[in-house]
């Protein structure tokens, strides 16, 4: 069993926990951390190149040279991983570890033990972890909630957490096409596999693991302008996985970056 996750990076030169990513995966056989660099201005790479100098093996870097959204992000490292056939689940967490390793490998033990499940994802709104949010960002996330409970008509309490382990063969599912917004394409994630196993059914195939810890770090990428555009673009994915179910087959190509390059150690970038 190994385990691939996607850690999507734009400007975290100074927010990585480098030495905490080292630590890991240099105890961690059965694990590959996939950074993907979306279009980072700062030195982030170079920071990136530093954890994969600690185990050359087990560090890809993805590089894409223009910002294309986390949800880009998400979806080349999984399309990279999904290449490798070493991996057999496929997962992400974001890069400053609000949710840390030990939930992650929890999640991914779940998914190990449970053959019928396809994904398991973290919820920070269930079970007696140490959760801390900001006081604001969590009376606009439950606003979102509400809104996102309404679209998908599925009994899930946190469609956004940033922990989410797949199972391999559900990736082509989930990731296959590309997504409509920069930011919420877990909601997107999940009408897809709604769409492909039917309402019933798709609770079968997953599980909300409520998570022990999880922190809010400041300095989200997510903007105020991109926060009050969100319930348009979840009015904006329920018109098109509900309203319009043809329409995904016509925007596959949407946001494929231009540029993009897996680094090896020790050598040229290579074009994937």
């Amino acid at each position: 069993m190994k385990t691939g996750i996607i850690i999507p990076c734009y400007n975290e030169a100074k927010r990585l926990p480098v030495d905490a990513f080292i630590h890991f995966i240099t105890t961690h056989e059965n694990y590959h951390l996939c950074f993907v660099n979306d279009g980072s201005k700062d030195n982030t790479v170079e920071v990136l190149e530093k954890i994969q100098k600690s185990a050359s093996t087990r560090v890809s870097i993805v590089d894409i040279k223009k910002n294309a959204g986390k949800a880009s992000a998400v979806r080349y490292g999984s399309r990279y991983l999904f290449n490798r056939k070493d991996i057999d689940y496929i997962g992400f967490i974001d890069a400053d570890l609000s949710t840390d390793f030990d939930d992650f490998k929890s999640l991914t033990n779940t998914l190990h033990k449970n053959k019928e499940l396809m994904l398991v994802y973290g919820s920070r709104g269930k079970g007696d972890g140490q959760i801390e949010r900001n006081v604001m960002r969590n009376l606009f996330s439950k606003i979102i909630k509400m809104i996102v409970f309404m679209i998908l008509g599925l009994p899930i309490e946190d469609t956004q957490c940033g922990a989410k382990v797949f199972r391999r063969s559900a990736i082509p599912l989930a990731y296959n096409n590309a997504f409509l917004t920069r930011w919420l394409f877990d909601v997107e994630i999940f009408m897809r596999l709604k769409k492909h196993f039917g309402t019933k059914e798709i609770m079968t195939k997953m599980y909300e693991q409520p998570l022990q810890r999880w922190i809010h770090v400041d300095d989200s990428k997510l903007g105020m302008k991109d926060a009050i555009q969100i319930p348009v673009k979840l009015v904006q994915i329920w018109l098109s996985y509900s309203v319009y179910p043809m329409f995904m087959t016509q925007t596959a190509t949407l946001e494929t970056p231009q540029q993009v390059f897996i680094l090896q150690p020790d050598s040229l970038p290579m074009a994937a």
